[in-house]
């Protein structure tokens, strides 16, 4: 692989990884992501603007506009959901639940539902996933009588989140199609900005406290940061695109799951056990594998 594309790639991981990492420690992850997403947004759409009459003013299909304010309201429910599963839940136990589930309901979505079919090597990607994914969560454990309500609830939203991922990825997939990369952007995060702008303020009249801890505190410095560590992510991932194969990139770049989980089982002391720790750590191993192997068989 081209080395400049490598590195963008591995920045882009640790920059995801540290957003995630913000948001799990954050007083309030939704105020901290809407504060984020928004200065992000301040930022990228004069760039936007200059680069569009800079080309020329080239026109925008109708199309590409619709598509870039629907992943943005996709992206509005991502964040929510992803805020309330750090609010009940582990780094190293939410993130590779919500990045692994992702891949695998496009998998289901494409074999059940639109009657594709996988090569060996895509399948043994999915057992890869699978298994990191039962590794990390052990499900068990939420069937017994004594399992907390908050893990149930926080396996309920880390895998809504990864539904929202899976939804928005394909969406964008035809928008940057339509529309050149840099300006598709331009048209989503300011629609997610905007609203998740909405949904928290309006979050006391339509959701009570189920989003927002009472008293929850932000540190608007750390989420302004943030923003622009997911908003360089996401551009290092675009550069990285314009000079790799998407069957390379998108494996690599799901080495924040491993990153993120070793933080959390480090760092914050996530694990209660060594064997917790080894079996937190594999899992996200076999998810980062088979995201890999799924990605590169297709």
């Amino acid at each position: 692989m081209d080395p400049f594309a490598l590195g963008c790639i591995a920045l882009a991981a640790v920059l995801h990884a540290a957003w995630n990492i913000l948001l799990k420690t954050a007083g309030d992850p939704l105020w901290t992501a809407t504060v984020g997403v928004t200065a992000a947004s301040a930022v990228l759409v004069p760039l936007v603007a200059a680069g569009w009459l800079l080309t020329g003013q080239p026109a925008i299909p109708a199309e590409a506009w619709a598509i870039g304010v629907v992943s943005g309201g996709v992206e509005v429910a991502y964040f929510v959901c992803l805020a309330a599963a750090y609010r009940r839940g582990d780094l190293s136990v939410v993130y590779p639940l919500a990045r692994g589930s992702a891949p695998l309901l496009a998998v289901a979505i494409g074999v059940g539902v639109l009657g594709e079919r996988l090569v060996p090597g895509a399948w043994a990607g999915v057992g890869l996933l699978v298994a990191g994914l039962l590794l990390v969560q052990r499900p068990w454990r939420l069937l017994r009588a004594a399992a907390a309500t908050h893990d149930r609830a926080a396996t309920g939203f880390a895998l809504a989140t990864g539904a929202m991922i899976a939804t928005y990825s394909a969406l964008d997939r035809v928008g940057v199609q339509l529309a050149p990369a840099w300006f598709y952007s331009g048209i989503l995060w300011p629609a997610c900005a905007l609203g998740l702008l909405a949904v928290a303020w309006g979050r006391p009249r339509i959701a009570g406290n189920a989003f927002a801890p009472p008293g929850a505190t932000l540190d608007r410095g750390r989420a302004v940061a943030g923003g622009l560590l997911t908003f360089a992510a996401y551009g290092l991932v675009l550069a990285a695109l314009s000079r790799a194969p998407l069957v390379l990139v998108a494996p690599l770049r799901e080495s924040a799951v491993l990153l993120a989980s070793t933080w959390g089982v480090v760092r914050l002391r996530e694990a209660a056990s060594r064997a917790d720790v080894a079996g937190r750590l594999a899992g996200s191993a076999l998810v980062l594998a088979g995201a890999a192997a799924l990605a590169i068989a297709r």
